[in-house]
């Protein structure tokens, strides 16, 4: 009952308020950055955007399904096409998945796209975001979450193969080469992930696990995209958008072959959205983060349910 929470601690109360905070820094963060907010649909008549099990509803008068938002982002890239070229919003999403300390089935994001622009560009953007609302709710870059003390004053910059390797031992570059990317990025979650304590942006993901993501230009089997892990958790996940109509129609084909032999987090053929890159779409960046978890760890939560109001609880 969070309204007698709020009643009697004054650190809950706290906890709020620099949440408020963090998301109104946020907002004027990107203003300044010259980034349009904007606001997009939050019922789809196709899940996409993220891999992810979408609520499902039903519009009476239309007599058709509807998928509650599980991303914002093709949404966000019809813009970048239509000739916003930096636009950002903070956005309620919802994923049919599990509750856990670090999800909730709705929970807030934020994404930002930028056209014309370079993923070191991007990621140097993401680390001032992070750095300025650290700044502005703690007066410093200097962490405790939960048993871990966080250092936001540097972030480094690591390749995925290479992260692998280090954390197991007996691994070969030739073992890594012959892995499927979907296999090399399980062996990376199960080993890699929860060492990345303090803030590291892994770069080198496989394309075939970057559905959306434009493939590198030295190595195609690469894409353009990061993650940023802080604290053993993921935080970001931001790569240069694919702009080929051609190769994206092949790799949401490919996504309805993983969806019809049981992946339920596949994503379906977007039409529409294939159509769109059509008109063209100029290079761009696109970044998501997770701002219930940048309050967390801004606030030194180790739970998501401590940064929400009115969190989903079991029965």
């Amino acid at each position: 009952q969070r309204y007698v929470d709020l009643m009697i601690s004054e650190n809950s109360r706290k906890v709020f308020k620099d949440r408020i905070n963090i998301v109104s820094q946020t907002r004027k963060f990107f203003e300044q950055e010259a980034y349009l907010e904007v606001e997009t649909p939050m019922m789809h008549p196709i899940a996409g955007g993220a891999a992810a099990k979408p609520f499902i509803t039903h519009h009476n008068s239309l007599d058709m399904n509807l998928y509650l938002r599980i991303a914002p982002e093709l949404y966000l890239k019809r813009l970048i096409i239509g000739g916003f070229e930096k636009v950002f919003e903070i956005n309620r999403s919802f994923r049919n998945e599990g509750l856990s300390t670090r999800h909730n089935p709705e929970f807030t994001m934020l994404e930002y796209y930028e056209a014309f622009t370079s993923l070191d560009r991007t990621i140097e953007l993401t680390q001032n975001m992070i750095q300025k609302s650290s700044e502005e709710v703690n007066g410093t870059l200097e962490l405790e979450w939960g048993e871990d003390k966080i250092n936001l004053s540097s972030f480094r910059k690591a390749n995925l193969a290479d992260l692998v390797l280090e954390e197991n031992k007996k691994l070969t570059k030739n073992d890594i080469e012959k892995m499927s990317g979907k296999d090399l990025l399980e062996l990376f979650e199960n080993t890699v992930e929860e060492n990345l304590i303090q803030p590291t942006f892994v770069i080198g993901y496989p394309i075939e696990v970057s559905p959306l993501s434009r493939r590198n230009n030295e190595n195609p089997n690469i894409a353009d995209r990061f993650e940023l892990f802080i604290g053993g958790k993921e935080f970001a996940n931001g790569f240069c958008e694919l702009n080929d109509p051609d190769d994206q129609a092949e790799r949401f084909k490919e996504q309805v072959k993983a969806k019809d032999t049981g992946d339920k987090e596949a994503m379906s053929f977007d039409e529409d959205y294939v159509i769109a890159l059509e008109h063209g779409m100029p290079p761009a960046v696109g970044v998501g983060i997770g701002v219930d978890r940048l309050v967390m760890l801004l606030t030194n939560q180790t739970s998501i349910r401590d940064v929400l109001l009115f969190p989903q609880l079991k029965s």
